[in-house]
């Protein structure tokens, strides 16, 4: 895993909690050589992360819609940073540049963000491993709504796996390594997947 594309909140949230483990990510990354690839704003949880990458020697690569540039105050400092014209250019761009993903507490967008690689991962667009750092629970709800969906039979429960969760930088690095996807043929059938 040479790069990860994270995606977080352009604020930064209600708890300092937050931030803290945005920069210690961005140590972990740094200190493995893992390139971050993330939203290239410098505000809010997505600023902290690319800072604490930056500080820590490491590389950050960020992807910025035109219209958002201002609004999100683009990063100045980055190793590397894409002026795309739509957000779906934004989520293109970082996920052809990314071994991996990581999503951090953020709002609709970074759920949206979510869920688009999740289903890419489950219909077998890609094989890539994503994980939730769930800083302080923030993510019980929705993986409390990952549940009733596969009780409601939405979703197959063998695909809950995509979603892996740990609270800790380091941990949750460790599994991302540790990801073994699941066979082509899975994917391929609706009797599997219903």
């Amino acid at each position: 895993m040479k790069r990860v594309a994270v995606f977080c909140g352009s604020s930064d949230g209600a708890q300092k909690e937050y931030k803290e483990i945005a920069a210690e990510l961005g140590k972990e990354l740094a200190v493995r050589g893992i390139t971050l690839v993330y939203g290239g704003a410098s505000v809010g949880i997505m600023g902290t992360l690319a800072d604490s990458v930056l500080h820590n020697g490491g590389e950050v690569i960020g992807v910025i819609p035109k219209f958002l540039e201002e609004r999100e105050i683009s990063h100045k400092l980055l190793s590397q940073l894409y002026i795309v014209e739509t957000m779906h250019e934004r989520k293109a761009r970082m996920s052809e540049l990314a071994d991996g993903f990581i999503v951090l507490p953020g709002g609709p967008g970074t759920m949206e963000e979510f869920f688009e690689i999740f289903t890419w991962a489950q219909i077998g667009l890609h094989q890539k491993p994503c994980g939730l750092l769930n800083v302080k629970d923030y993510f019980n709800p929705l993986l409390d709504l990952l549940d009733h969906m596969i009780e409601q039979k939405f979703l197959h429960e063998r695909f809950r796996s995509f979603a892996i969760i740990e609270n800790k930088p380091e941990a949750l690095l460790k599994e991302l390594y540790q990801f073994e996807p699941l066979s082509i043929k899975t994917y391929s059938t609706s009797k599997v997947i219903n």
